[in-house]
């Protein structure tokens, strides 16, 4: 007798997540709301949401911490997690500092340029994370260091926005002032944006892994 194919239920996918995804999926709970808050501050210019989107991203680093301990502790290491926690760096490490930036007076097109390019370096970086990742574990070999620094470091970035806020130093009193660069302006503090996107794809940096 054939035996029935067993049922598919709704929210199959989310029943097999471990913990260690669910906490992933803070990570990227926390970089939405950091999006959210920088836009309610565009439009209320308090201070409160500016430093609630900035909370944000210390708390998207804990969880982003936790999720790779509880997955070790537990041994339950998969691929899904792997890409799990690659999406939710790019929302939190990502896409949500440089959102801050723009909420912060980065609003020239090259800081709009510089700002999509810091993106696009992240995206790129965790790419190559598991690209390489998956390479070297198919040759039983354990990771020893990865190339270019791990998006994650962005939360120093984060961290100087919100001392500038601290400071009373947003919009038109940023540090480092704004310049005419041709028929677009450009604020020296994106500058920092665009370091950190380019350590982030350097082939010659080499980090350890712990």
């Amino acid at each position: 007798m054939a035996q029935t194919p067993p049922l598919k239920r709704h929210f199959s996918m989310i029943r097999g997540f471990h913990l260690a995804d669910f906490l992933t999926l803070g990570n990227a709970a926390c970089g939405t709301a950091a999006v959210f808050f920088a836009m309610l501050y565009m439009g209320s210019h308090s201070t409160a949401h500016f430093f609630a989107a900035a909370a944000m991203a210390p708390l998207a680093f804990i969880f982003d911490v936790f999720d790779g301990k509880v997955a070790r502790s537990r041994q339950q290491h998969s691929a899904l997690g792997r890409e799990l926690d690659s999406l939710a760096d790019v929302i939190s490490s990502g896409v949500a500092p440089a959102t801050l930036a723009f909420a912060a007076g980065m609003r020239g097109a090259w800081d709009a340029m510089a700002l999509i390019y810091f993106v696009c370096c992240g995206v790129s970086r965790l790419a190559r994370f598991n690209v390489t990742a998956e390479t070297l574990s198919e040759g039983g070999d354990k990771v020893k260091y990865f190339e270019g620094t791990p998006i994650p470091t962005s939360v120093v970035l984060t961290g100087i926005l919100a001392l500038a806020a601290w400071r009373g130093a947003l919009e038109d009193k940023l540090w480092g002032g704004e310049f005419a660069i041709g028929p677009w302006n450009l604020h020296l503090l994106v500058l920092l944006f665009v370091l950190s996107g380019s350590l982030m794809i350097s082939k010659t940096l080499r980090i350890p892994k712990p």
